[in-house]
């Protein structure tokens, strides 16, 4: 038999050792019959591990958590969060584990965790379970946002455990790896702020600047340097998510990284029609996360981080909270900053272009689009065509043709860059019905169309023929799209 990955695999337990207080040891539950369904070969290598290594039988039962490489320490990472708004006190990996660190070829250290693992003392009323579908949908959704630019945690396997799932029917089950750059999360810190014990809140932020801005560590401030570098990543990445026209769908406080990845692909899609109402997750029934409140919301997930971290900012708690606003209140023009400079990018706009000139073309856009009902990603990358000369395409897509000739004539005697666009709108996303079609085919053993479908989504920015499919929007008897937890 080959060699097993597993003796030869070191893995840190830095979390587990520096925050015994927000981690509880568990071992996954045993995989009867793990079978491979795909495996990140790119990542693999990336991490220092070797793909055929991690295709044998051993390789396997590290990917499911049953063999845990000498002196790891797997742990449930416990934390709180505001689910849709309510608090919820003790949340935490009900089916997931922290298998631990790895430290890759390139000396970044990055988090190795398992995803439908088995149920774990903070599973609450769950299984601790997945289903083949939803991991894979992760492993898709997360790749297709890697390609596309955007951070993310990865995924670096699906393995099938052997094991029936119970959802509506019974589902094969199967156990998701994931790669991070850490799994702290706003919740962390909110569950830290919980306990009452201010060394235990000192202790995960100081872990968090060693993991993810150590130049915070010589701030004169250093937990509000910390906290400044989360408004940061995260206003950096709800603006790409809102260029690509990408909803979450569950952006609960224990959903947001203080790495700034996008991290849980549940109830997740990409927009069809340009609609800033858009909801695609069946629990949302508010519209709380939808397509255009995401900003809004993640202002208000980091109003919930500044709280938490108020015992850090200042001894007296008035002094805390003003120096908390003062910092919050920059994140509208953070995040207003990553978004136009996208904006710009995706229309080609030229450098040094007014920013009122500029403005009032991204903005009557965008109302244009609305009005108009078009495919977000089919009309950006269409304008590329009328930046080159050729309009009809993109005069297709809208019903209002003299308010968009107006709107164009203006925005086409900026001179806008068709090269920049090219590089900026992608041709493929992974549109909701290939998704749905890929997972359908792979629940049932094939897996082909996961396959093309991934192929595909590696180079988002480059058109090529035959693959006309995988850019169209969604036929009418697709319907209307709507997205489960997969809990």
């Amino acid at each position: 038999m080959t060699v097993a990955p597993g003796p030869t695999l070191t893995l840190g337990y830095r979390f587990a050792s520096q925050l015994p207080e927000l981690a509880v040891r568990w071992q996954a539950e045993e995989a009867p019959q793990p079978r491979l369904l795909v495996l990140n070969d790119a990542l693999a290598a990336e991490l220092g591990l070797d793909p055929a290594a991690l295709r044998t039988e051993e390789g396997l039962r590290l990917l499911t958590g049953n063999a845990v490489p000498e002196g790891a320490t797997p742990v449930a990472q416990v934390y709180s969060g505001h689910q849709f708004g309510g608090y919820s006190p003790r949340l935490g990996d009900g089916r997931a584990l922290l298998l631990g660190e790895l430290t890759g070829p390139d000396g970044r250290l990055r988090d190795l965790h398992l995803k439908g693992s088995g149920r774990t003392p903070v599973a609450r009323g769950g299984d601790g379970l997945a289903a083949v579908g939803p991991m894979l949908r992760e492993y898709v959704i997360s790749e297709a946002m890697q390609a596309l630019g955007i951070p993310t945690t990865r995924a670096l396997a699906v393995v099938a455990t052997g094991r029936g799932v119970r959802r509506e029917t019974v589902l094969p089950g199967a156990v998701l790896s994931r790669v991070a750059s850490s799994h702290l999360r706003v919740g962390s810190f909110q569950y830290a702020a919980s306990t009452g014990d201010a060394d235990v809140l000192r202790r995960l932020a100081d872990h968090a600047i060693a993991r993810h801005c150590p130049a915070a560590a010589d701030a004169a401030q250093p937990y509000l340097a910390l906290y400044e570098s989360v408004l940061q990543v995260q206003a950096e990445l709800v603006a790409r998510w809102m260029l690509v026209g990408f909803v979450h769908g569950v952006m609960n406080t224990d959903n947001v990284t203080i790495s700034g990845e996008t991290i849980d692909y549940g109830p997740c899609a990409f927009l069809d029609v340009f609609d800033p109402a858009s909801v695609y997750s069946s629990i949302d029934t508010g519209g709380r996360y939808a397509y255009g409140n995401q900003p809004i919301v993640a202002e208000w997930n980091l109003a919930r981080l500044a709280e938490a971290m108020l015992p850090l900012l200042a001894e007296d708690s008035e002094t805390a909270v003003g120096i908390a606003t003062e910092a919050l209140g920059t994140f509208r023009a953070r995040y207003n900053a990553a978004w136009t400079a996208g904006m710009r990018a995706k229309l080609g706009l030229p450098e040094g272009l007014d920013d009122a000139v500029a403005t009032g073309l991204i903005d009557d856009l965008q109302t244009l689009m609305r009005e108009n009902r078009v495919d977000h990603t089919t009309f950006y990358r269409r304008l590329g065509d009328a930046a080159r000369g050729d309009v009809e395409p993109a005069r297709l897509l809208v019903l209002d043709l003299a308010g968009f000739d107006a709107w164009l004539e203006r925005w086409r005697a900026v001179g806008p860059d068709a090269g920049v666009m090219d590089l900026t709108n992608p041709v493929y996303i992974p549109r909701n019905h290939l998704v749905e079609e890929a997972l359908t085919a792979a629940t049932a053993d094939d897996l082909g169309p996961l396959q093309r479908l991934l192929e595909v989504l590696a180079r988002p920015f480059e058109e090529r023929p035959g693959l006309e499919r995988y850019a169209e929007p969604a036929p009418e008897a697709f319907g209307a799209y709507v997205t489960f937890c997969g809990t």
